[in-house]
């Protein structure tokens, strides 16, 4: 499987973001958030790159293949402004490189739950790449329902200058989890909805997410009971 590369920016289209807001008043060296950028960028291809060297593995030697398809993107830099002012930080540099830790970001969706873990103790057992953070939205769903696993994990990377480690925020979840997500993201941006609308579907979605779980978790004990004869 390729990986989908996508929203990766180049120096021209963070100069015209930067424009529109309020950073680059405040920011006194526009070249270190492209660098910033840029290297997140080669770190998103670093853990991609390992991602689909696993994806090939595990689609030539086992009998089950746990990668349904993967996508990376890029945080753009009104996402980066709104979430430092979320945070109660200034927009600078500084801050950028203390506080954040997603601007690049991977997407793993799994066919079952188990595949989830499968993967994660696949690519964090590798030397080079450490484990930051982890929060499993699965054992311990938000409010909302919604289920994933995040990971942020740093990986090295190789430039003519030296060597850099790079965070890159990776999220896990089954196709049932990335379908109920993607919805819920549409209901909860969708700004000229019905209020009332609104308020009704997020209390279905939340009992949706439930039963959605109880559906992978009874389908996922029928595969692995296949698995074992």
């Amino acid at each position: 499987m390729i990986l989908e590369r996508r929203d990766f920016m180049n120096v021209k289209q963070i100069e015209q973001q930067l424009e529109q807001s309020n950073f680059k008043r405040e920011a006194s060296d526009f070249k270190s958030l492209v660098k910033i950028y840029q290297l997140c960028h080669s770190g998103a291809n670093e853990i991609g790159t390992k991602l689909e060297n696993l994806d090939e593995e595990y689609s030539m030697t086992y009998d089950h293949n746990p990668i349904h398809h993967m996508e990376e993107r890029m945080k753009s830099t009104s996402s980066l402004f709104e979430k430092l002012e979320r945070k109660g930080y200034k927009p600078t540099i500084e801050n950028v490189q203390k506080h954040i830790r997603d601007i690049a970001g991977i997407r793993v969706v799994t066919n079952y739950i188990d595949d989830i873990y499968r993967v994660e103790k696949a690519l964090t057992e590798q030397s080079d790449v450490t484990l930051l953070k982890r929060k499993d939205y699965i054992e311990n769903p938000k409010k909302s329902g919604y289920r994933s696993l995040h990971l942020v994990v740093s990986v090295p990377v190789f430039q003519s200058v030296g060597v850099s480690d790079v965070p890159v925020e990776i999220q896990i979840r089954t196709i049932g989890m990335d379908m109920w997500a993607s919805l819920e993201h549409k209901l909860r941006y969708k700004t000229n909805a019905d209020p009332k609308k609104v308020k009704q579907h997020s209390a279905n979605l939340k009992a949706y997410a439930k039963e959605l779980n109880d559906i992978e978790t009874r389908m996922q004990a029928i595969f692995s009971d296949l698995q074992d004869h």
